[in-house]
């Protein structure tokens, strides 16, 4: 028997400042009302000044290796994801690595947007599975804030997204059981790479950084909101299923779902597609917004800490985003 990875511990951290809508209504031309309807977000939390995307990481990285009870010095590789690096170049797994005082074991960033902890889980669960690592510290952080257009022209982008960061440690199951990591199921179409982005800054332009880009509002996220709905809600139950089929699973069997949190519109088709019902389905984006790579991660340690999963259940985890890139992962934890 392959030996399988389980998580042994779970953690996340979200800044301390909570935005309102009734907040945003005194940035922009929106309402509570309409931001609910649409996407059913109440509130989201944002980072203070000087805060940045692998401070959150760091956070949400202590409180599972305090629920995993383990030293960090036995972790001996990094894994993180994000679309919001605290720089252009180098990414935040480095940043974590060094502030966790991990020494020089590896760090590997990966760039899939809100796909990023599925992608991640899949890469940390293939080290484990072939020994290569006994012990990965995942996380998945992201700081979008700082980077949307508060008018009203940038509106339909600004109310969604949140901070946060969430995470797990993975290790070999000791046991022959069927605990871990059953399947991870990843596919992208780079055919929509235009539908949602963020256009700039591009190397191929010189310089990459111009001021009429600025002003133009190029470097703000752009979306295509139908195209990525009707995308969404078809795409997440197909990997869902593939996953089903590979496992010889039913969706009757599935004692969880945790969809990424884009949109609880999506969230609710996805759980129709499915014929799942939606008391199985995780949803707590009325609190947290949008959090892009760390939205999946953030609502599994919430799960685990209310009692939603526990020893022997069957989650099933599922992503949309930017590439396009989607993607599922069903854990027996």
């Amino acid at each position: 028997m392959t030996t399988r990875t389980i998580i042994t511990g779970t953690g996340h951290y979200v800044p301390p400042r909570i935005v309102t809508n009734h907040d945003l209504e005194k940035l922009m031309d929106t309402t509570d009302q309409w931001i609910r309807e649409r996407s059913g977000i109440l509130e989201r939390h944002h980072v203070d000044a000087g805060v940045g995307t692998s401070d959150l990481a760091v956070e949400a990285a202590r409180r599972a290796i305090a629920e995993a009870q383990i030293y960090p010095a036995t972790i001996d590789f990094v894994v993180a994801a994000t679309l919001s690096p605290d720089h252009y170049f180098p990414g935040i797994g480095v940043l974590v690595q060094a502030k966790l005082g991990l020494g020089t074991i590896g760090a590997l960033d990966v760039r899939d947007q809100c796909s990023g902890f599925i992608y991640a889980l899949s890469a940390a669960d293939q080290y484990i599975r072939a020994g290569t690592y006994k012990r990965i510290l995942l996380v998945a952080a992201e700081v979008q804030s700082t980077n949307l257009d508060f008018s009203d022209q940038g509106r339909d982008m600004s109310v969604l997204f949140g901070d946060g960061a969430g995470a797990v440690i993975l290790e070999p199951n000791p046991n022959e059981d069927d605990r871990g990591i059953l399947s991870t199921h990843l596919y992208a179409d780079g055919n929509f790479v235009s539908q949602l982005w963020m256009e700039k800054p591009c190397p191929k332009d010189n310089p990459t950084f111009q001021r009429s880009f600025f002003d133009e509002g190029r470097f703000f996220p752009k979306m295509d909101g139908r195209t990525v709905f009707v995308n969404a809600c078809q795409r997440m139950p197909e990997a869902v299923r593939a996953g089903l089929v590979q496992n010889g699973l039913a969706i009757e069997d599935v004692d969880v779902l945790i969809p990424h949190q884009a949109n609880d519109r999506i969230s609710l088709m996805v759980a129709k597609g499915l014929k799942i019902p939606v008391e199985k389905v995780i949803r707590n984006i009325d609190r947290m917004g949008n959090t892009t790579a760390a939205s999946i991660p953030i609502a599994l340690d919430e799960a685990v800490k209310a009692g939603r999963i526990r020893r022997g259940s069957l989650v099933a985890l599922t992503a949309f985003g930017s590439g396009f890139t989607w993607g599922s992962a069903f854990i027996r934890w």
